[in-house]
């Protein structure tokens, strides 16, 4: 059975379309405002950052984000709780370490995100080998987890993360960090296309996606694409507003490229 976050997806895929997930710093000034513009211009889903002191995957972009938000006094809790406000009409994602996870414990964060009205959640630094216990209990709770597959990954390990994967595939564009950056990186469309040999759920590609045109490029092997720190600097620079224009503008993007 799909979840709701990948039956979402696949009803844009079946209609010839394409995917398109913004990444929104939960807790930041205004971030609940910029889901809703997210929304209303086009988006699949969202993706909410949940702050954390040490976030070995987030560039320069969202790392300022998340501290604005954490000096804000901005906690899980908090986040889940404005999160029960939101009535969007398009699935939720969170995106944490599993720090966070584990600090709360598996079948609770699991309960919790549920109960808030999440679709699903990535976890970036836990290992497919040791994703068990969460993913058992995501599972139970009705969260779909999405797994990451990293350029690196050899042709063997990739049926192995598609196959644990719930919502989509998250096509890990390039090695590093997120953040803008002037071209799409050559890895980002060969990993895309590598795991859309091995499975049949949705495939986006994120990290590095920094425009429209970028997002259309990434499109052209994958389903669709997850924009973050593109997002974040516009929710920074303009609030809202801003979000909502980038948002529709990527969204005619894909909607007019021919495929």
């Amino acid at each position: 059975m799909s979840g709701r976050l990948e039956t979402a997806l696949r009803a844009r895929i079946d209609a010839g379309g394409k995917c398109l997930v913004p990444y929104i710093t939960g807790g930041y000034p205004g971030w609940v405002e910029s889901i809703r513009a997210c929304a209303a211009n086009g988006a699949d889903a969202v993706e909410i950052g949940i702050p954390f002191s040490d976030p070995v995957m987030d560039g320069p972009i969202i790392q300022q984000a998340s501290q604005v938000s954490l000096d804000a006094g901005t906690t899980p809790i908090s986040i889940l709780h404005e999160v029960r406000t939101l009535d969007v009409g398009i699935p939720l994602a969170v995106m944490c370490y599993y720090n966070t996870v584990f600090h709360a414990g598996e079948k609770r964060f699991a309960s919790d995100l549920a109960a808030a009205g999440i679709s699903a959640a990535i976890v970036p630094d836990l290992p497919l080998e040791e994703s068990g216990p969460w993913t058992a209990a995501a599972d139970e709770a009705g969260i779909e987890t999405v797994m990451l597959a990293a350029p690196t990954a050899p042709d063997e390990r990739l049926p192995r993360i598609t196959e644990r994967a719930r919502g989509f595939v998250y096509s890990v564009g390039l090695l590093g960090v997120t953040g803008e950056r002037s071209s799409l990186a050559g890895t980002a469309t060969a990993l895309a296309a590598r795991v859309k040999n091995v499975t049949t759920k949705p495939v986006l590609v994120g990290v590095g996606v920094s425009n429209a045109e970028q997002a259309v490029e990434a499109s052209r092997v994958a389903d669709g694409v997850i924009m973050g720190a593109s997002v974040v600097r516009r929710m920074i620079e303009g609030g809202p507003d801003a979000v909502g224009a980038y948002i529709r503008e990527v969204r005619e993007a894909l909607d007019t490229a021919q495929w």
